[in-house]
């Protein structure tokens, strides 16, 4: 959807003065350096104000006000007050930070899934790629104190018997995305919810310090090359009531392209659990290699040899004694194939503890403490590090 010049200053105008209302003004007290503000209730500043991230979005677009060339950060800064706002947010802009007033109470989301008819009575589905909450198409994107949530229901639709008619699949439901032309990302102090596949990272760098990364299929995949940094990834509870199930869940699926060097790096994160998630039943990861189509057919990408390493990591008593596991994929002749994730992905890990971390050496997929050293901010992230 695109929005005309004046639809925009028509949406400030009639939102700002809401100020002159008794009662509605409320006192700022903002960051330094913010160019736009969305909020609910109005509040006491001269500044643009819209009552949804896509407007000011809008508004950043169409502006023609630049910060002075000597200004140290060059981002547009968009500040979001605390409240819950019902939207899907496509960043297609560069140099855009976005601030929440507080992690837990400054909410954007959504509810799309992939098997999800794009419109009623169409048979065209959103797929996986286009279900994402927040998406980031442009570079140097920053988000800070706030959440991100996919909120289909996973659960209440697992527990339905598979004859009942309302009972959907393609639950897959991404929070958050970078998209393959995204660079640069920073999530700090970001909490992001779903079930499966909450955050996919298609895109190039990205750096997420702290914050939480909720799910439990898959929930951290995709091809890009990311560092996590002091994160909190929480493993989610299944409601499936089948008991030979091995698995609840995956906490990574790369499909890193084989000529990366990194793909998921968590350093220093925790790997924590919900109340019902049995013990030893996720794995750290699986290998994905997406369906593709080349010049003789469509079959899984073999030049995506997946990689997630975890370094210092806490890991409590849900992560599986067996590490990684296998994940199914097309083969060339149509038929479905498991590729070994011992053999066909780079998975590893280093100085692990908790309750669930390896009981005695691995003898498979450890690194070495002269290994270790290499997986550096500098080189995970190619020089790039964004100010804290």
């Amino acid at each position: 959807m695109t929005y005309s010049r004046k639809l925009i200053a028509l949406a400030a105008l009639t939102f700002s003065s809401l100020l002159c209302l008794p009662g509605v003004s409320f006192a700022a007290n903002l960051p330094s350096g913010v160019d736009v503000v969305v909020t609910k209730t109005p509040i006491d500043s001269s500044l643009p104000q819209f009552e949804s991230v896509t407007l000011a979005l809008a508004h950043i677009t169409q502006s023609s006000n630049k910060k002075p060339s000597n200004q140290k950060d060059d981002s547009t800064i968009i500040y979001i007050t605390s409240g819950v706002y019902r939207e899907r947010v496509v960043v297609k802009q560069n140099n855009v930070r976005f601030i929440g007033e507080e992690r837990d109470s400054t909410v954007i989301v959504f509810n799309r899934y992939a098997g999800q008819a794009i419109a009623e009575g169409s048979t065209e589905k959103w797929g996986t790629r286009r279900t994402a909450t927040f998406e980031i198409v442009g570079s140097n994107v920053t988000l800070e104190n706030l959440t991100v949530k996919n909120d289909f229901d996973y659960p209440a639709n697992e527990l339905k018997d598979d004859s009942d008619p309302t009972k959907v699949s393609g639950e897959q439901a991404v929070a958050l995305k970078t998209d393959v032309l995204s660079d640069k990302v920073f999530l700090n102090n970001v909490a992001l919810w779903s079930y499966q596949d909450t955050l996919y990272l298609k895109g190039d760098r990205a750096y997420i310090k702290g914050g939480i990364v909720a799910g439990h299929i898959d929930f951290i995949f995709g091809e890009g090359t990311a560092l996590f940094d002091d994160v909190t990834i929480l493993s989610r509870t299944r409601y499936a009531t089948d008991n030979n199930m091995e698995y609840t869940g995956y906490v990574t699926a790369p499909s890193t392209n084989i000529h990366r060097p990194f793909g998921l790096t968590f350093f220093n994160c925790r790997l924590e659990r919900e109340d019902g998630v049995p013990k030893f039943s996720v794995a750290l990861g699986r290998p994905w290699h997406p369906t593709t189509t080349f010049p003789d057919g469509r079959y899984a990408d073999p030049y995506a040899v997946g990689k997630a390493t975890f370094i210092s990591t806490y890991m409590d008593s849900h992560i599986s004694k067996e590490r990684w596991t296998s994940m199914g994929g097309t083969a060339p002749d149509g038929t479905k194939r498991y590729f070994n994730p011992l053999t066909e992905a780079r998975f590893s890990e280093f100085d692990s503890s908790g309750k669930g971390a390896p009981a005695s050496p691995l003898q498979h997929n450890a690194l070495t403490s002269e290994n270790a050293q290499f997986y550096t901010p500098q080189a995970i992230l190619r020089g790039w590090f964004p100010p804290l």
